[in-house]
């Protein structure tokens, strides 16, 4: 059983995140998506303003057909070593420091790393700018 990894805020849930989710679940068996917690976004993205919980976060994520898992992480560096997973799948802006050690560590433990481009049209960003107007 192949067992996919992927990671994000998910605040806004949009056809783009479930594009990811399907994407991914085709690649294995088993798709776990790790959902950041709201204290640790809060704390070191304090320009994400978010509109949902923790709690409610994981619920929608995990309410998705494709999604057979989900836990919650504070840092992606971390979860990626608590986790069962062959395939570690990143989007295209997943690159920050934490990415890139998540990454190297996966490349020196023998886990598979794959970016998954982003859907067309479609990003958290411009759903909150257009419901800012």
């Amino acid at each position: 059983m192949k067992k996919i990894l992927t990671v994000g805020v998910y605040d806004l849930l949009h056809r783009g995140h479930v594009e990811l989710f399907r994407r991914a679940k085709e690649l294995g068996d088993f798709l776990i998506v790790a959902v950041q917690d709201s204290e640790y976004v809060e704390r070191f993205k304090p320009d994400a303003k978010l509109i949902n919980t923790t709690f409610d976060r994981q619920y929608m994520v995990d309410a998705i057909k494709y999604v057979d898992e989900t836990t919650l992480y504070s840092s992606v560096d971390e979860i990626i070593k608590k986790v069962d997973f062959d395939l570690f799948v990143t989007g295209p802006d997943q690159t920050h420091e934490g990415f890139q050690k998540a990454i190297d560590w996966c490349i020196a433990n023998g886990k598979q790393h794959i970016v998954i481009p982003r859907t067309e049209g479609i990003s958290s960003s411009d759903l909150k700018n257009k419901m800012q107007k």
